[in-house]
């Protein structure tokens, strides 16, 4: 990949070379009585607590520190963004992520980087989905 990678409302578009998703769950609250019933309520039509994980292995330094900017730019884990394309492509089952029109994400911790060697390093994200 090359340094000259550009940018999605200042996430960058760089292809993650790993993704894992969980959906998260609608907002249940589940009651117990004494007799051992359980009954259990759904307050949402919408599921929260999404979690998106992204790796990207052995890219240029450069891109790396495109994520530490987005990161700054969101002042940490308080902006939410939406996520370019590239992020969730490669992907040939249904949609499995919902449209940004439906959710956005936000850091749940800085981004990591390793240095693989000079010039080469590894990132991984942490995104919670937002609606």
């Amino acid at each position: 990949m090359t340094s000259s990678t550009p940018e999605y409302n200042g996430y960058p578009k760089t292809k993650p070379s790993a993704r894992t998703f969980d959906p998260g769950n609608w907002p249940v609250k589940t009651y117990n009585s004494m007799s051992g019933v359980e009954t259990r309520i759904r307050y949402g039509d919408k599921r929260f607590n999404a979690k998106l994980s992204l790796q990207y292995q052995n890219i240029a330094d450069k891109e790396a520190d495109l994520f530490l900017k987005h990161y700054e730019a969101q002042f940490g884990t308080y902006k939410a963004f939406k996520v370019p394309e590239e992020t969730l492509s490669g992907w040939t089952g249904t949609t499995y992520i919902p449209d940004e029109n439906a959710m956005k994400f936000r850091y749940s911790q800085a981004p990591t980087i390793v240095s693989v060697r000079p010039g080469l390093s590894t990132v991984s994200v942490e995104l919670l989905g937002v609606i």
